[in-house]
């Protein structure tokens, strides 16, 4: 099975989008105030980057070839 993990809310299987936490607009603001805390802000922004379905943007996505996964994926078609 390809097309990347399984959204445990909605069922969708396929290529999950990658969501950035926080906000752009606080982050411009840190830069252009506080150099200091910019930098921190942008780099926990950086690192806390994580996949969500694309369909509903859940956080729960679990791999396609687990047991749960086949279940999913066998029970939408």
């Amino acid at each position: 099975m390809s097309g990347g993990p399984v959204c445990a809310v909605c069922g969708y299987h396929g290529a999950p989008d990658r969501e950035t936490p926080g906000s752009i607009l606080i982050e411009v603001v840190l830069w252009c105030a506080f150099i200091i805390p910019g930098i921190i802000y942008s780099l926990w922004r950086l690192t806390n980057k994580k996949d969500v379905c694309a369909k509903c943007s859940s956080p729960a996505l679990i791999p396609a070839d687990s047991p749960r996964g086949r279940k999913i994926i066998a029970d939408g078609q």
